[in-house]
Formats: C-alpha cells, sequence, structure tokens
C-alpha cells in the first residue's frame, strides 16, 4: 500500500472520531531511521481515548506513533499542509501521546517538564475581504438598527427533539470555521477563527410570543460582532391543529451578512439536516476549503485589471441613481417592506418575452428598474442611470466554491444609457451585455470600486439594488429522508436585509410560478405609501413589457404606460454622520 493511501485511511479514521474536528498526517523518520506515522488534531478529546479508538478500527502499522493536540490545522497557499508551522503550534500544546514503549518526542515537538505552565496559542486570524471591510464599517455606523441583519424562517411539522436540534446545529457550528468566526479591530481589522463557538437556540411554548414580534426584535438585537457565532435559531411552537394531525413549529434563523450569505446559510442547513438524520452529530471532519482559503485566493489575485476595468466601466458623468423624485422628509424611521407579485400567466410571458431576446427575466426586472429611474429624473434627454446589483461571487478559480460558507455575495454598481428613441429590446441587451463583464471582477468591493472610480465620498454610485433570488434546490433527498421519521420541513423564506442601499428590491420565482417582488426600504427615506407604489409600477411595466409593439417598442412606448401614475417622492438623504471606525 502506497503512502499517500495508508496516510488517507489513517486520516478517515482519525476525522470520523468524535470531537475531531480537522487532521493531518504524516510519516517522519526516528533516530534509528525508522518510518513512522504522526497525526495533528483539532479536538477536545483525551488523546488516550482517541488512540484507543484508532487501535480498534486500524491494523497496528497504520496507528499514528504520536497523537497532537493542535488549535487548527496551518495550510500552505497551495492547499498543503504546513509542517512547519503545524510544529510551532505542537510545540506549543500538551504533551503528545506516543506509541507504547517509544522514547522522546521527535525534534521541535518537546514536551515540556511536569508542572510547567503551557501558554495557550493564539487564535488563528485572517484579514478582512474588502466586502466585509466596507460592511463591518457600515455595521458600526448603524448600531441597533437590524442593518445587514437576514433572517429566514420555515414551518417544522412532527416531532421535534430540542436537544437533537441543538446538538445538530453544534455540531455544524463545530465544522465550519465561519460560525466560529469574530472580528477584532484592536490592532487593525482582522476576523479572528475561535477554537470553539457555541450555538444559540431557544424554544418558546405555544402561545408565549407572537412570531413577527420576535422576528423584529431579534433582528433589532443584532450581534456583537466581536463574539463568534454569527448566527442564532428560535423554535416557536404552535398550538395542537383543531383537526388533529402532527403539531407544529416555526423556526426562525437569524444571521449577519458580514459573515454569511444566503448562498451560505442554504449550504449550512443541508449540513443541519444530515446531522439531525444522524442523531445530532455531523461525520467528517472541520471543512475545506472554507474562509482561510478564499482569503488567501483574494490576496493572491491582481487588482490591476480590475482597476482598470472598473475606472472605465463608471463613466465620468454622474448617473441618475435615486428612484423617485426628491421630496419632504418623511418623519418616519426603521424598515419598512412592501410586496407585490406578478401572477404566473404574466410572469410566463415576461419569461418568453426575455427568452426571445436572450436574455431572461432577472434582465427584465433590470430594464423595468431602469426605466424606473430614468422616469424620476423627469427629463426628456438621453440619460445615464446607476443601479446596484447583487453577484453569488462565487464564479471564481477556487475548488469546491460553491460548497464554502462564507460572505462571497457581493453588490457591484451597474450603470446604462437610457434613450426614450431606443428599442426596449436594444437596451434589456445592453444590459445583459453589462452583466457578462462584470462577472469576472465579482470578487471586487463596492469601496474598491467607488474608490477607483474618482468619485468624492458623497457621490453615490447606485441608491438602489436589484436582488434576484435564484433559489438553491430544493433538499428532495434530506425532506424525504427526514419525512420517513415523520418530519416535514417547507423551504424557507427570507425576510430581505436592509443593506447599505435605502431600497433593495428583492425578486424570486415563487412555487406557482409567479413572480414574487418586495423593497426593503430605509422608511426615513421612503415613505411606505411610496414604496407600495413603486414597487406596484415596477410590476407594471414588467406585464406590459410582452405587450408592446416587438422590437419596433421603444423606452418611450414603454414610459407612457405609466402616464397616469403618480410620481414616486423620496426625501433625500442626511448629512453623513461620524462613523465609529474599527481601523
Amino acid at each position: 500500500m502506497s503512502d499517500r493511501v495508508a496516510l488517507g485511511r489513517v486520516h478517515a479514521a482519525l476525522v470520523s472520531l468524535p470531537g475531531v474536528r480537522d487532521a493531518a498526517v504524516h510519516v517522519t523518520r526516528d533516530a534509528s531511521g525508522g518510518r513512522r506515522i504522526v497525526a495533528h488534531m483539532v479536538t477536545h478529546a483525551p488523546l488516550a481515548e482517541l488512540r484507543a479508538a484508532l487501535e480498534s478500527s486500524l491494523p497496528a502499522h497504520l496507528v499514528p506513533a504520536r497523537l497532537h493536540r493542535v488549535p487548527h490545522i496551518p495550510l500552505l497557499p497551495d492547499g498543503s499542509t504546513d509542517r512547519q508551522a503545524l510544529a510551532a503550534l505542537a510545540a506549543l500544546t500538551a504533551r503528545p501521546v506516543p506509541e507504547p514503549g517509544t522514547a522522546a518526542p521527535e525534534p521541535g515537538t518537546a514536551a515540556p517538564e511536569p508542572g510547567t505552565a503551557i501558554p495557550a496559542p493564539p487564535p488563528e486570524t485572517v484579514p478582512l475581504t474588502p466586502q466585509q471591510h466596507t460592511l463591518l464599517l457600515d455595521a458600526l455606523a448603524h448600531r441597533g438598527t437590524g442593518r445587514h441583519v437576514e433572517q429566514l424562517d420555515w414551518r417544522w411539522r412532527g416531532p421535534l427533539d430540542t436537544d437533537r436540534f441543538t446538538a445538530a446545529w453544534q455540531s455544524v457550528f463545530d465544522r465550519e470555521t465561519v460560525l466560529r468566526a469574530a472580528f477584532d479591530w484592536g490592532s487593525g481589522p482582522r476576523l479572528v477563527l475561535h477554537e470553539h463557538a457555541g450555538v444559540e437556540v431557544v424554544r418558546h411554548p405555544p402561545g408565549s410570543v407572537d412570531f413577527d414580534r420576535l422576528r423584529e426584535r431579534d433582528r433589532l438585537r443584532g450581534f456583537d460582532l466581536r463574539r463568534p457565532g454569527l448566527l442564532r435559531l428560535n423554535l416557536v411552537d404552535e398550538p395542537h391543529p383543531a383537526g388533529g394531525g402532527p403539531a407544529g413549529a416555526r423556526v426562525l434563523l437569524t444571521f449577519h451578512h458580514v459573515m454569511l450569505d444566503g448562498w451560505s446559510v442554504s449550504v449550512l442547513l443541508q449540513e443541519f439536516y444530515r446531522a439531525y438524520l444522524a442523531g445530532g452529530r455531523l461525520p467528517g471532519g472541520e471543512r475545506r476549503p472554507d474562509i482561510r482559503d478564499y482569503a488567501r485566493w483574494l490576496a493572491r489575485q491582481d487588482t490591476a485589471p480590475a482597476r482598470d476595468f472598473w475606472s472605465s466601466a463608471i463613466p465620468a458623468t454622474t448617473a441618475l441613481v435615486l428612484p423617485a423624485v426628491p421630496g419632504p422628509d418623511t418623519g418616519l424611521r426603521g424598515t419598512g417592506r412592501a410586496e407585490a407579485r406578478l401572477e404566473a400567466g404574466p410572469a410566463d410571458r415576461l419569461r418568453a418575452w426575455a427568452a426571445s431576446c436572450a436574455a431572461t427575466e432577472a434582465g427584465a426586472l433590470q430594464v423595468a428598474w431602469a426605466l424606473l429611474l430614468y422616469r424620476a429624473a423627469v427629463t426628456r434627454d438621453p440619460a445615464l442611470v446607476g443601479f446596484g446589483v447583487t453577484v453569488p461571487g462565487r464564479g471564481i478559480a477556487l475548488d469546491s466554491v460553491e460548497r464554502l460558507p462564507g460572505p462571497l455575495m457581493n453588490s457591484l454598481p451597474m450603470t446604462v444609457r437610457v434613450d426614450p428613441a431606443t428599442a426596449v429590446p436594444r437596451l434589456l441587451a445592453e444590459l445583459c451585455d453589462r452583466a457578462l463583464d462584470l462577472a469576472s471582477y465579482e470578487w471586487v468591493s463596492l469601496g474598491q470600486i467607488h474608490e477607483w472610480s474618482g468619485r468624492r465620498a458623497q457621490d453615490s454610485l447606485a441608491e438602489s439594488l436589484i436582488v434576484f433570488e435564484n433559489r438553491r434546490r430544493r433538499f428532495d433527498d434530506l425532506y424525504s429522508a427526514l419525512a420517513a421519521q415523520g418530519v416535514g420541513v417547507e423551504p424557507p423564506r427570507a425576510s430581505g436585509v436592509h443593506s447599505l442601499f435605502p431600497v433593495s428590491l428583492f425578486a424570486h420565482r415563487d412555487p406557482d410560478g409567479g413572480l414574487a417582488l418586495a423593497a426593503v426600504h430605509d422608511r426615513a427615506r421612503l415613505a411606505d405609501d411610496d414604496a407600495t407604489r413603486l414597487v406596484g409600477q415596477c410590476v407594471r411595466l414588467l406585464r406590459e413589457l410582452p405587450r408592446l409593439k416587438g422590437g419596433s417598442a421603444t423606452v418611450a412606448d414603454a414610459l407612457a404606460t405609466l402616464a397616469d401614475e403618480p410620481r414616486i417622492r423620496m426625501a433625500r438623504a442626511p448629512a453623513p454622520a461620524a462613523r465609529d471606525s474599527p481601523a
């Protein structure tokens, strides 16, 4: 058997042991020239117990001669184990457990004298991504507002074991580095990767809380970004159905966008269901790749091409960015949500029309929003309009990035020229071309782009954001396995997050084939009635676009369908306040 196959077998045995999050295995030579297997593990379990478990599951020649406890497994940029750093970590930790009858520890990992205090190794740190730095600054400047806090909720039918539920989530926390991460800005912003973080799960008896009030209170509670575990859960039991049937509960999952995005939480939910089905424990070790690997990938990127692209992609002329005409102060505060829906029939016609133009319904939504921005400017001349779009941030050359939990989703500025005489399909094609251009640089932050564009701090590249949620596939195999245990769960519903932008338009295809829209807005800038009218006008445009005169319909023709609609009003942004910077 080759060394590679043998070590792979030992590694698999190690990470399958209870309490072992991660491990590294290599071969070394002793003083007599003999070959011995050495293992380093991220675990709290007693090493003697782990050795006993290995001796019962592996042939004697594959049981490691030495077991070392380390806080993490350091890696080189190519993803291989950093042996030198690993030896340094092992030297700081407790005495290794040798094979029976062996002599002193190997060089570089000598155990301390009995009674000597062993200094705890400092937690591993990694630099913030540019996107995290932007969001962290904004989150600190808006404490207590629920900004950048996202929530999902869904119904759980059937038996719900709180201990098993909590243990399953704790198993996910133990596996996922991102859930044990927190921020430190004492000596410059860094991400601190803690060895342990406990999950918070609170269960509420039937009738003890109002779910909507709980959701809002939990959102405004926010998170202490200096402590790990920027995800928590509430379980709200529902009364037994009057006509019988299984009892149910509503699950509320709250997380912070500075550490996770929606795609990541979908990955974590799959891991949770796997752990729950396994009795509360997720098999396998710590996940790789993780946020450390993403940080290394970012550090290797040459930003010069991205700088050149964005310097030319953002025109020198200031774009129209407000989706409404300037209006008086609203006198309101907090975050609002306005919803509307394009029914299944019109939504199908919209998709067919977009497909005939080699585009998607997401592109059609961008056309409608660009038209609303242009209309708000009250002009008949051609003009540039600008808004933000979200990109998944996972179209990068990093292995298994689609399974990596972290803050990869990004918001990028989109600028397009709107001319009343331009055919609507032509405007749609231009927006599609720009979306393709953005794909090569979706890892660049909005703050970097603003700097490279040469804009002043007070000049905004966008005041609104379009989030087209391409929902990840249902976990049908996991749902079936849960159903076999008498448990039924619904796909989670997102509430929408109050972001950097005063207006964010969320869109997704609902189960009936319709297109659901929701505008999450800053009520100090946009009143509730105006937000409702804005999202309603967007739906009306989406309904009318396929009815226009084919390829000859112009922007002016599309805007004429809103001639009887009132103008939306929006208050000006307040003067910028001094920020509580972590730098």
